[in-house]
């Protein structure tokens, strides 16, 4: 079912874009779906009936007429009428016989059709008036509908065969063949007229069989009659041929095995044929233009080389590749220099460089709460505020240095040249129980930076630094990671979007 919605999907999704009704002088559109190869039910003794039952409730039956643009379109399922020409065909009899049935009334049903399809141009009904009179009810079965006996002509018969017809070993199919194109004749030679390498190779194998047999063939040419063109399948790639010796049409039937229309069938350039039908008539189905011969024009029409496009995306690809890899290359020998990272610096400072002059800061750091400290394990909270407030005595708060010669805050400028933050920052800080100033003396030497963020701060960790090729393999991995998923990305989306 997910197959049949795909077939749908892409003959049926947009068949309404341009409005249903048909234009003027337009019977309406149809469209023939019913064609069956043997990769939808096998080849003849191994054409399975459930699956043959299966596609014709879905797609209609292998055997049929149409009439379109005042032509007749005769489809024959091939592939089971195969087995009629293999050993044993009477075992096999319910495969094949619905074919040979159907192609012993071939020309009846044409003329039939044909009628029928010149009423309704001249606005009459397509059948006559049905007569009364009884029928025993033995004769029922057998009895038909009425119909005109009108004296027409046959419309021009195209036939559609998935299997082509049989030729001649090595007959050549031409220059449109894209595998195998004709072999270069002699400077001055005609085309050859037996060509091996452009022709269709005539042999058969296990569930296939590349032509019709001879006699399945001139039966097909015989009982349908009148067979201008054919086209066909099943070889993948483009051949036309004319096959005089069946002169059902006078000058031989033209037939044209039609390209894949996938690019997955080993075809670079998928392709199809379009047809163009014009045919006017009279009352009585004679052409108006006096030939009969020269109603169909044909058009190959050749699609995008899909290989082409994925071989190109490989070629980018690889160019890519090469390029971020000598560029890691590049950064692994110094040549090209990384740009340093961003910082950002924060509003208020939070780093100190050391100096020469952290031992100074660091004792007159400490120096400043002595008093505090020793109070602060032997004492309860309110013990503390008491002792505290009793402690900065008028005698503590005597300075060696006058009011007069302070830059603020009653400390000297000596403090404050060696100490540029202001004492906020530390605000319920105690320095006996931090640990930070046994790492200064380790990191001065090193120029590293101390950090003062939150209280027991430790000195900034080094970031990992990368060299040499461990540098240039994480630059090429992450460059190209980043390619690659922008690439995709950008795929997908294409693709989404049709």
């Amino acid at each position: 079912m997910n197959e049949y919605r795909r077939f749908g999907d892409i003959f049926f999704k947009h068949w309404g874009d341009a409005g249903m009704e048909p234009r003027p002088g337009q019977p309406g559109r149809k469209i023939i779906s019913s064609l069956p190869g043997n990769h939808d039910l096998g080849f003849a003794r191994g054409v399975q009936r459930g699956v043959r039952d299966r596609f014709n409730a879905y797609f209609g039956d292998g055997n049929r007429i149409d009439v379109i643009a005042n032509h007749t379109f005769v489809s024959i399922d091939s592939v089971s009428l195969s087995a009629f020409g293999q050993e044993s065909p009477q075992e096999v009899e319910d495969i094949w016989k619905p074919t040979k049935d159907f192609l012993e009334s071939a020309k009846w049903q044409k003329k039939r059709l044909i009628q029928r399809e010149l009423r309704a141009q001249q606005g009459l009904k397509p059948y006559p008036g049905m007569p009364h009179y009884s029928i025993n009810s033995e004769d029922l079965a057998k009895s038909q509908l009425p119909h005109a006996n009108d004296d027409v002509t046959e419309f021009p018969t195209i036939l559609l065969s998935h299997v082509p017809l049989y030729r001649a070993p090595g007959t050549p199919c031409g220059p449109l063949r894209e595998h195998w194109p004709p072999t270069p004749p002699p400077a001055g030679q005609p085309p050859l007229e037996h060509d091996d390498r452009n022709a269709i190779s005539v042999r058969g194998g296990y569930q296939y069989q590349n032509v019709l047999n001879r006699e399945i063939t001139a039966d097909i040419a015989e009982k349908v009659g009148d067979i201008r063109y054919a086209f066909s399948g099943d070889d993948h790639d483009y051949c036309e041929v004319v096959h005089k010796a069946y002169t059902s049409a006078g000058g031989g039937i033209r037939e044209i095995t039609v390209k894949s229309i996938s690019w997955a069938m080993g075809v670079r350039l998928p392709g199809i044929v379009m047809l163009s039908l014009w045919n006017p008539v009279d009352v009585h189905g004679n052409p108006k233009n006096g030939d009969a011969s020269k109603t169909v024009q044909i058009k190959q029409c050749l699609l995008p080389d899909q290989i082409g496009t994925f071989l190109k995306y490989g070629l980018l690809f690889g160019l890519t590749f090469l390029l971020l890899l000598l560029r890691a290359v590049l950064i692994t020998f110094g040549v090209i220099g990384l740009a340093p990272e961003a910082t950002t610096s924060p509003l208020l400072p939070t780093t100190n460089t050391l100096s020469s002059s952290a031992e100074n800061d660091k004792h007159n750091y400490n120096n400043q709460y002595t008093h505090e400290a020793q109070f602060s394990n032997s004492s309860t909270s309110s013990e503390r505020a008491s002792t505290l407030l009793s402690a900065r005595t008028p005698q503590a708060r005597t300075r060696s240095i006058s009011p007069q010669t302070d830059t603020g805050y009653g400390m000297p400028q000596q403090q404050q040249q060696g100490y540029s933050f202001p004492l906020v920052q530390h605000a319920g800080y105690n320095p006996a129980n931090d640990d930070s100033y046994d790492d200064v003396d380790n990191e001065k030497s090193k120029g590293r930076v101390k950090v003062y963020g939150q209280p027991g701060s430790k000195v900034a960790k080094k970031k990992k630094v990368r060299k040499g090729v461990r540098l240039g393999w994480y630059e090429f991995r992450t460059s190209l990671g980043r390619v690659v998923c922008c690439g995709l990305v950008w795929y997908v989306w294409l693709v989404w979007k049709g």
